[in-house]
């Protein structure tokens, strides 16, 4: 598996005082043609994110349109998602669409934690939260912080994977943050089912963001990684014939660059398919602070 970088294809400026910095956790909704619509967390100078969106051009590599207003934005001081939104990717259920996503929250000077909300995509310009509190929350299976979900219907269930933190710190110091897996019939009741991608401290133990696509040759699912040895995020890949049982591989074929905007990390893929091709989205360095690129599956 090889990774071909097209460059990067959003250059964040500032579109307002929500939207500062950053294009973090990039998510494609196609518009037409090779048009899509990139939606993204910015952030405002107190790094609380909301969302944005640009209109970009794959097969160009050109953008279209920016945002010139907040699409949704976080919550107030009491609410879940109070320090900022971290989407997740666009799913059906019954006729309307939605996104799940992380709620950001820091409590009395605490560590930062998360649960998990929805939003309904009433337009392409518009999102509302739905239900209004918490969708996703801690229990017994994850106490402690909740994650960057992807959702997919598949074969008459609807399919998560998501992140849940086991501790704040583990004896090297990093965080041991893994991807757990759940189910649901109807999309709003949801069986979590345990450990999805096995986790290896000092080698991958801190996880985000999953993404997954779903071909003849089973799941492919790519995620961002930390392995507590000192190196920022890079991207990771595993494998699954069922969805359930994760083979974890050590190439993913996308690394960091030599120089430049993804010289330091790459981290939160979204990985699409169109016109014959798989394409990767992600972040560079600092979360995306510089915007984000474009990376294609060069075919074997």
């Amino acid at each position: 598996m090889k990774w071909k970088k097209l460059g990067k294809i959003f250059d964040f400026e500032y579109i307002n005082n929500n939207l500062y910095t950053h294009a973090s956790n990039p998510i494609a909704r196609h518009i037409s043609e090779d048009i899509f619509r990139v939606f993204f967390s910015g952030r405002d100078k107190d790094d609380k994110s909301s969302i944005g969106f640009v209109d970009v051009d794959i097969q160009k590599l050109k953008v279209i349109d920016v945002c010139n207003k907040t699409i949704f934005k976080y919550g107030e001081s009491d609410s879940f998602y109070s320090h900022g939104v971290s989407i997740g990717n666009i799913y059906s259920v019954n006729g309307n669409d939605y996104v799940l996503f992380m709620g950001w929250q820091v409590r009395d000077h605490a560590h930062w934690r998360g649960d998990i909300g929805r939003l309904k995509l009433d337009s392409l310009e518009k999102m509302v939260l739905d239900p209004e509190g918490v969708f996703i929350s801690s229990d017994e299976e994850d106490p402690i912080s909740l994650s960057y979900p992807w959702v997919m219907k598949d074969k008459g269930y609807y399919k998560m994977w998501y992140g849940s933190t086991i501790t704040w710190e583990e004896e090297n110091r990093e965080m041991l943050h893994v991807i757990k897996y759940a189910t649901s019939r109807d999309g709003e009741h949801w069986q979590k089912q345990g450990l999805a991608v096995p986790y290896e401290l000092g080698v991958a133990q801190a996880f985000s963001r999953p993404t997954v696509v779903k071909d003849k040759d089973g799941y492919h699912m790519w995620y961002s990684y930390r392995s507590g040895e000192g190196k920022k995020y890079r991207i990771g890949y595993a494998n699954s014939l069922d969805g359930i049982k994760w083979d974890r591989k050590e190439n993913s074929g996308i690394d960091v660059s030599e120089s430049g905007w993804d010289s330091e990390m790459i981290e939160y893929p979204f990985v699409f398919d169109h016109k014959m091709h798989r394409f990767m989205l992600y972040n560079g360095n600092d979360y995306g602070k510089a915007g984000f690129g474009l990376a294609t599956l060069i075919k074997e």
